[in-house]
Parts: C-alpha cells; sequence; structure tokens
C-alpha cells in the first residue's frame, strides 16, 4: 500500500468517516451502516466492532528461502522482522467468556514491521458470505429476527439461501487448549508478484508448531471466562510460541472473490516463513485501543486480489475511529 493510502486510511479513521470511497469493490453496503448494526447485535460498547476481545503479544518473523521466489516484498528477504499479534474471540463483546461458543472463531492478527505489512486471520476455513452486501444482509437478518416470534424467520430465510453461513454458524471447532493450538486461514485472496512480474494467487494458512489441541466438554466446563489469555501468558513466560505460515496456492477455478468458498485440501503450501511470539505487552488497553489491523496494509510485491479486502479495511477504518 502506498504512504498516501496508508495516510489517507487513517485520516479516515480518526474523524471516524465511512470510508466508503475508498472501497473500489462494487459493494452497496455501506462500511458505516455495517458496523453500526454490529454494534447493535453486540452491544454499543468503545471497543472493536468484532473481535474486540483479545490480547497483544510481540515477537518475530524470519522468512523461509522459498518465499523470495514467490514475492519480492522485502520482509521476505533478509533477516528477521519484529512483528506484534493479536489473539481475539469472536463478536464485538468485549467481556466474552473464552468458553462461550459465540467466541469462536478465534482471531490471530499479526503486523509486520513498523507498519509492513498486517494479516489478519480466523480459526475457520473460509467467511460466512461472499459478499460485502451479504455481510450486510446477515446482520440485518440477525437484528429483524431478534423481534420476530414467527418461525421461519429473518435469519432463518437467509441461512437456507446462503449455505455458508449456516455451515460458518454450526460448524465451528471445539474450545481449543490454547490460542497457540489453532490453525488459522487469511480467507481472502492476494496476488505474489516476484521479480520477473510473475503473479501467484494466495490465500494464507498458520499451523501452530504446537499441533492443533481442543477440550471436549467436560474439560471445558472446568475453564475459567479468560483461560486462554491466562494460558497464553503462561506458555510465552515459558518459551517463545511458533506458528509456520504458509501461502497456499490458487488452482485452476479456484474463487478469489469468494471468501466463502474453501479452496481444496490438495493446493500446493508453500512456507513462507516462521512467526515466533515471545512477550506479552504490557499496558495492554492503551496498545489495544491504539492498535488496528487493515487487510490491505500490503507493501509492494503483494497486491489484494479479492475486492472484499478493501471494503473490511473501510469498516475497520471506521471501527477505529469510533472508539478512540
Amino acid at each position: 500500500m502506498s504512504s498516501t493510502r496508508r495516510l489517507t486510511l487513517a485520516i479516515v479513521a480518526l474523524v471516524g468517516l465511512s470510508a466508503a470511497t475508498l472501497s473500489p469493490a462494487a459493494a452497496d453496503e455501506d462500511p458505516a451502516l455495517l458496523v453500526g448494526n454490529l454494534r447493535k447485535v453486540y452491544g454499543l460498547h468503545q471497543a472493536r466492532a468484532a473481535h474486540a476481545k483479545g490480547i497483544i503479544l510481540a515477537g518475530s518473523f524470519t522468512p523461509a528461502p522459498e518465499a523470495s521466489g514467490l514475492t519480492k516484498a522485502t520482509i521476505f528477504r533478509g533477516s528477521a522482522v519484529p512483528v506484534t499479534v493479536r489473539f481475539s474471540n469472536s463478536t464485538g463483546i468485549p467481556d466474552i467468556a473464552d468458553t462461550d461458543g459465540n467466541a469462536i472463531p478465534r482471531g490471530f492478527a499479526i503486523k509486520f514491521g513498523t507498519d509492513e505489512l498486517d494479516l489478519v486471520t480466523h480459526s475457520f476455513n473460509g467467511f460466512p458470505v461472499a459478499t460485502a452486501d451479504d455481510f450486510g444482509a446477515l446482520f440485518r437478518a440477525i437484528l429483524a429476527s431478534k423481534s420476530e416470534t414467527a418461525k421461519p424467520n429473518s435469519l432463518d430465510k437467509f441461512l437456507a439461501g446462503h449455505p455458508a453461513a449456516a455451515k460458518f454458524l454450526t460448524t465451528q471447532s471445539p474450545a481449543s487448549v490454547s490460542f497457540a493450538t489453532i490453525t488459522y486461514f487469511g480467507v481472502n485472496a492476494f496476488a505474489f508478484v516476484n521479480d520477473k512480474g510473475d503473479r501467484t494467487h494466495v490465500r494464507y494458512r498458520l499451523v501452530p508448531a504446537a499441533g492443533e489441541h481442543y477440550l471436549d466438554d467436560a474439560a471445558a466446563k472446568t475453564k475459567g471466562p479468560n483461560y486462554l489469555s491466562d494460558e497464553i501468558r503462561a506458555r510465552v513466560g515459558a518459551g517463545p510460541v511458533k506458528f509456520d505460515w504458509f501461502a497456499q496456492i490458487a488452482g485452476a477455478g479456484d474463487k478469489l472473490d469468494d471468501p466463502s468458498v474453501a479452496w481444496p485440501n490438495d493446493r500446493r503450501l508453500v512456507k513462507l516463513g516462521t512467526i515466533s511470539v515471545e512477550r506479552v505487552v504490557e499496558d495492554q488497553s492503551r496498545n489495544d485501543k491504539a492498535m488496528v489491523f487493515m487487510p490491505s496494509n500490503v507493501p509492494e510485491g503483494i497486491e489484494v486480489a479479492d475486492p472484499m479486502i478493501d471494503f473490511r479495511t473501510a469498516a475497520y477504518a471506521v471501527s477505529f475511529g469510533e472508539r478512540q
């Protein structure tokens, strides 16, 4: 992303505008209206409109040799770069219990260097809907259903016509042992451009070095409302928490503009490097308020391929401005 575009996004966020003009996607949905509906669903909190509850940590990223063949982005060349990461729960409820089923999917956002690249991922291989307009319609259906007594209500009708959303809402993984024992997915597509000008379309995947580990119902009932943040504090205190970052390479016919459709599991994975999470950041409240992860914040060598990315960035700008 150019410095001019990054500055424009920051200004829009700070003054609390809708940022609709920043999104080139052909969407009728207004980012400000979407954020407003998220707040109506989750409650009026001065926090993130989604993934409000989280914990910020710091560490480093070490690139893998094969990454530089895919992209000329400088973070994939040379020595390690610092990262700031945020693990989070789903919803815009800042005090949601970690054991609440609505707190899943978990989120994992990463900021590389001073502001070279942002990643926004979650623990489900897909998004509930294909477009920004459908995402807005989903939350309008949720709001309408709160006051509807007759069945099928507005949400039932929406889910009947959007099977990916129904799957998203009903097939999440169980509660995990740790934020460090989940695989996270970047559901939107990007284009990697290398020194030769070759373009490769990718989606991101972050695989835990500790493996995937989840709790059964009995074990989950023994956990406290903040067990995940308590656990990750203890875990990084004992040593770095590591994730391998992969690019899943698009195959023929894979959709670049529909994050609700997961690409097939047999698609090639190229290791981009390793994320090492090493310490908890001090003054969580101040840093959480000041920090925003913008999905379209990319360096030269990485380009936005899914039009929803710019819409998500615009919505995050609105949310950021409102929580200042």
